[in-house]
């Protein structure tokens, strides 16, 4: 499972970008969307690179992002009791396993799709160049974990 996360805005941007991100859900800046892997998402991950960063998310991290900054209908959080009642897991870190073994999806357990996040503690290192050189954008790999903890 890979989790995305938009860091730039909309000013100039191309609309078959602009399109690619609100298939992903990436619709503002500092939104987090899971995505599996397969070659169309990749493909998009690429075409959208130069607004976007993403890697591999942990169930760890995962349960994390859905307890602080889950939300179901009518922005209520979710808890293990919601999950006990309306779905098969006992908790969020059970749900979170399956949700990155792709067993289930958010929308199975009526969770949001979309992660509002903060902005990161002591903030994005460069937006307009990619990891690898230093920046914030493109493939991070297993460091969106990172990026993610100083977003919750």
């Amino acid at each position: 499972m890979i989790a995305a996360i938009r860091i730039r805005g909309t000013t100039g941007i191309n609309k078959d970008i602009a399109d690619t991100l609100m298939m992903m859900r990436l619709n503002q800046i500092n939104h987090a969307a899971l995505i599996k892997e397969n070659p169309s998402y990749t493909g998009m991950l690429q075409k959208a690179k130069d607004y976007i960063t993403w890697g591999e998310i942990d169930a760890e991290t995962l349960s994390q992002v859905i307890a602080k900054r889950g939300r179901l209908s009518g922005g209520k959080k979710v808890t293990d009791e919601y999950l006990k009642e309306n779905t098969d897991f006992d908790s969020i870190e059970e749900f979170s396993k399956a949700v990155v073994d792709s067993k289930v999806t958010l929308d199975d357990a009526g969770i949001k799709p979309v992660f509002r996040l903060h902005p990161p503690r002591k903030g994005y290192e460069h937006t307009r160049t990619s990891f690898k050189e230093g920046g914030s954008l493109g493939y991070r790999g297993e460091n969106i974990v990172e990026l993610i903890m100083k977003m919750i």
